[in-house]
Parts: structure tokens; C-alpha cells; sequence
């Protein structure tokens, strides 16, 4: 359970805001989208490589 501590005279938009960054970063919401539906291991790992291969692409830019 996710408890948000909320100070005297605290904004009530703040306080929300806090609550969704920590339930964000639960992932519980990324972890629902991803059992929706099942993915094989080859295309898992596709993706994976793929994605390891753009981020080593943007970072060869850097330098």
C-alpha cells in the first residue's frame, strides 16, 4: 500500500502528484500491460537487442 504523507497546509495537487510518482514507480501499470497479452521469448529478446542497439547509437553521438 502506497502512503502519502501530506503536511499541515499542504496543497492537495501536490500531494496527488507524490502519490502518482510513487505509484509510477511501483510499475505495477507497466507490469499489467505486459501480461495483457503473452510475448514470445524470441521477440522479447528482438526487442531487447533492438533497443540495446539504439541506445549504444545515441551515445556513440555524444562522443
Amino acid at each position: 500500500m502506497i502512503i502519502v504523507p501530506v503536511k499541515e497546509g499542504e496543497n492537495i495537487e501536490k500531494a496527488l502528484k507524490k502519490f502518482k510518482r510513487k505509484f509510477e514507480k511501483t510499475g505495477i501499470v507497466k507490469e499489467l500491460r505486459s501480461r495483457k497479452e503473452f510475448v514470445k521469448p524470441s521477440v522479447l529478446k528482438r526487442e531487447k537487442m533492438n533497443h540495446a542497439i539504439y541506445v549504444q547509437a545515441l551515445h556513440r553521438d555524444d562522443d
